[in-house]
């Protein structure tokens, strides 16, 4: 399908909880880091909630049941109920479920998410290659997983059993640093077998429609902190997204953005939700200006001039490095305007 590319962040006169009616917000980044709430969220999240916004959480993390993560949110001061967390194995299950027979036996690698999901969708989790799988599914299986369970996977797709995963991320957050995600023990049955799953997590399309499945959204928008599963997942769902500035994405790779990873709006942290957007235009010869900033682009980098807030400065810097880049990615050096702004 064709579409038009975004060539700087989209202006909204009215406060983004009112202009829609479902928040599909990611966890990790957004709303907590290393268990604890992220400054702001949790009062943000009231406020949205009590102006008639439903609140739903989309996480790629698999391991975790839809209570547990609900019982996190509200330890946390988030009141939320697990119909309200939509998880990974809940839309690879579903993808599984379309098939394979009802009943079907699943080959598990990973934790107890994935077998909730299995059960809700009438299939039976089991642990062995030789109990005769009709599939096998992978998703995260935290810190403790045994190698072992690599091999049992790769058993079975070797004799041809269907091969599904509930994400391909490399990496996942912890409270001590980056660790190895689903997606780097993915490549392991991946180069001990040589097939290739079927993945439902973000960004692909199962795991959008599962989202609106459950939540019945009819005007989402897609709330996250990382361009390639957040930002990326609502591109391909054809929904409005706000890139927050919580996580892993900085400025300089909020500039580099291909097309499909360049979010609808960009803001500090969840307070974005409670408020509009200002507007992006054009101020002549190929520059930007946002608030009291403009951008232009150089020779080989882009030029900031003005002063105010450096969220409108940022703004203005993606319509320029959006604009030149086209349906790549911009090349021009950020480094000093960044620098400038704090970012």
């Amino acid at each position: 399908m064709s579409r038009s590319v975004r060539t700087r962040p989209e202006a909204s006169g009215q406060a983004l909880s009112e202009a829609y009616d479902t928040a599909l917000l990611d966890l990790d980044g957004v709303v907590y880091a290393g268990g604890n709430a992220i400054a702001h969220a949790v009062e943000s999240l009231a406020t949205a909630r009590e102006g008639g916004m439903r609140l739903a959480y989309v996480t790629n993390n698999a391991l975790r049941t839809p209570d547990t993560v609900a019982g996190h949110l509200t330890e946390l001061g988030i009141p939320t109920g697990a119909e309200d967390v939509i998880t990974s194995a809940q839309a690879v299950a579903r993808l599984i479920s379309e098939q394979v027979p009802q009943g079907a036996r699943v080959l598990v690698i990973g934790g107890e998410g994935l077998r909730v999901a299995l059960r809700e969708r009438g299939l039976v989790p089991v642990e062995s290659a030789d109990d005769d799988p009709a599939a096998v599914v992978q998703g995260f299986g935290g810190p403790d997983l045994p190698w072992g369970r690599f091999a049992e996977a790769s058993y079975a797709v070797a004799r041809g059993v269907p091969w599904f995963a509930s994400n391909t991320d490399l990496t996942i957050p912890s409270g001590r640093g980056i660790a190895p995600g689903n997606g780097a023990a993915v490549e392991v049955v991946r180069i001990a077998t040589g097939a290739e799953p079927q993945v439902a997590g973000k960004p692909l399309p199962p795991m959008h429609r599962e989202t609106i499945l459950r939540t019945g959204a009819r005007r989402p928008l897609v709330v996250g902190d990382r361009l390639d599963t957040d930002i990326e997942g609502a591109f391909n769902g054809e929904v409005d997204s706000l890139l927050v500035l919580t996580g892993v994405t900085d400025g300089a790779q909020l500039l580099a953005a291909p097309p499909q990873h360049r979010p609808t709006y960009v803001d500090a942290d969840l307070r974005g939700m409670l408020g509009g957007q200002p507007d992006v235009v054009e101020a002549g010869e190929g520059g930007f200006r946002c608030g009291g900033w403009t951008a232009t682009a150089g020779a080989d980098r882009l030029e900031l001039d003005g002063e105010g807030e450096a969220l409108d400065g940022l703004r203005a810097l993606c319509a320029v490095a959006w604009t030149a880049a086209g349906e790549g990615v911009c090349e021009l050096d950020g480094g000093k305007a960044l620098a400038r702004l704090g970012l």
